[in-house]
């Protein structure tokens, strides 16, 4: 397993749910009617060193230097590049 699916309800300040497979967390999100996102997300790997070892941000060479010593940025970083998908009442959207 390289990646795992990560549900978040909108607006929650935690994860719902953390799934191995796609399916499984689909099943669960439409069995509880959710409304949020779930995402994949790279195990053993932070997200911003993922996006930018796969070059899969926008972030400007002069600013990737400066951006990669801000823990505040790293720790909070997403990027639409990773495959996500959106669900309202438990359908994706």
């Amino acid at each position: 397993m390289k990646s795992v699916w990560v549900f978040n309800k909108n607006n929650a300040d935690f994860s719902g749910g953390v799934f191995s497979e796609l399916e499984l967390a689909e099943s669960w999100i439409k069995e509880n009617s959710l409304t949020g996102v779930l995402t994949n997300y790279p195990l053993d790997q932070g997200v911003f060193d993922w996006a930018v070892e796969n070059d899969m941000h926008n972030i400007k060479p002069e600013k990737l230097a400066e951006k990669s010593k801000q823990p505040n940025f790293i720790g909070g970083f997403t990027t639409a590049s990773q495959e996500h998908y959106h669900y309202q009442d438990g359908a994706r959207s």
